[in-house]
């Protein structure tokens, strides 16, 4: 097939629509379930991008939950803890295949905005992932195969129309790549720089030291940035992306953006959100947003009288800001990666507080060594990599 009309653009408005080949060869993709829209492909091309190359740079699946053709988390196969099962919601779903793993990694990093996602997954879907994907709210999915039991499965959601797209995984785009801006055509190289550790040789800091770890993570954060519209700077651990912070106009705005979800994340595993009393019939995405004000400024909002018996079975206890800071202390070894430069050492003392531990940006800022004096003062390391990774 070499083209697919659509029902029309990123709004309604915007008609006619469609995608298609213009060097008259077969698209690189099926739908075999669904219709997808505009922006469905934005997400599920960039999302199948980034995937595959997390999977060719650590070896592991991966999986990515795209919103809005930027990223809301990605992240490897990597076994989750008893902890990280429950902040997830897939406690009840027992031990699950790596990448099962991984999209529920992705998934969780930030659930408010992962909600109505697209997928985009490195493996062919198994029938954990399918089972994952089946009750939560999604706008459709991508991989580069399906098990027939999984297909199945994921034709049934949304009342038969769920997106399901298959792409060929030998599929490489051409050198150069074209689009058109109010009526102006633009062309230029596709991005094929190589996100490898290589990249963090050039390690400008007193602490020297990147465990093997905190290279993978680094690795995801870089990987993610390449396809997050820019400005942009993401924060990782334990095999995932924990906040990301996109489309800023200012980098300071991008490092507290994505800090703040990175603190959000690790709050979500503390007794106090782990204990909150819901009552039975709470859907998952309700509870999301209950944690979300719960652990935010806005708190009175589920804690006031007459709010309060809405979602809980008894009134929780207020999760004071001096709690918050002492249990935010405990994150630590927290990789950062930035995809362009920090112009100040204000990014790094941010980053601090929500701990990072390992930096990589590309450096070239004239205030570098203002930079790395604020790494220095915390014993952070940080790597220049020398490559900016804008993406628009």
């Amino acid at each position: 097939m070499n083209e697919i009309s659509l029902k029309y653009g990123c709004n309604p408005n915007q008609t006619p629509a469609r995608v298609f080949m213009e060097n008259g060869k077969d698209l690189p993709i099926t739908v075999l379930n669904g219709r997808p829209g505009y922006i469905n492909l934005l997400d599920a091309l960039n999302g199948w991008q980034l995937v595959k190359e997390l999977k060719q740079a650590t070896g592991l699946p991966a999986a990515t939950s795209f919103k809005h053709v930027s990223p809301a988390g990605a992240a490897v196969g990597l076994p989750l803890t008893d902890i990280e099962a429950k902040i997830y919601w897939v406690d009840d779903l027992g031990e699950l295949s790596p990448l099962a793993s991984a999209y529920a990694r992705a998934r969780g990093a930030d659930r408010m905005s992962s909600y109505g996602d697209f997928i985009s997954l490195s493996d062919v879907c198994d029938v954990d992932t399918a089972n994952l994907v089946k009750r939560e709210v999604s706008d459709g999915i991508i991989a580069p195969g399906y098990e027939p039991e999984a297909l199945e499965i994921l034709k049934e959601k949304k009342k038969g129309n769920y997106c399901v797209i298959q792409i060929d995984p030998e599929y490489e785009p051409a050198e150069v790549e074209c689009k058109q801006v109010f009526g102006v055509s633009f062309e230029q190289g596709h991005n094929n720089a190589v996100i490898s550790t290589d990249l963090l040789k050039n390690i400008v800091t007193d602490n020297k030291e990147i465990p093997e770890s905190a290279k993978i993570d680094l690795m995801i954060s870089l990987i993610v940035l390449k396809y997050t519209q820019s400005n942009s700077v993401a924060y990782a651990k334990g095999g995932q992306a924990i906040g990301i912070g996109a489309g800023q106009q200012s980098r300071i705005h991008c490092t507290r953006l994505a800090g703040q979800k990175a603190d959000n994340w690790f709050l979500r595993q503390s007794p106090k959100v782990l204990n909150l009393p819901f009552l039975d019939n709470i859907r998952r995405a309700d509870r999301d947003n209950a944690i979300d004000l719960y652990i935010g400024e806005d708190y009175m909002d589920v804690l006031a009288d007459g709010e309060w018996e809405k979602i809980f079975k008894t009134k929780p206890e207020v999760f004071t800001r001096e709690e918050k800071r002492a249990w935010l202390d405990q994150n630590t070894d927290v990789a950062l990666g930035s995809d362009a430069f920090f112009p100040f050492g204000d990014n790094i003392e941010r980053a601090f507080k929500s701990g990072v531990k390992y930096v990589a940006q590309p450096g070239g800022s004239i205030r570098d060594d203002n930079v790395i004096e604020a790494c220095n003062k915390h014993g952070i390391t940080m790597a220049f990599t020398g490559l900016r990774l804008f993406h628009h």
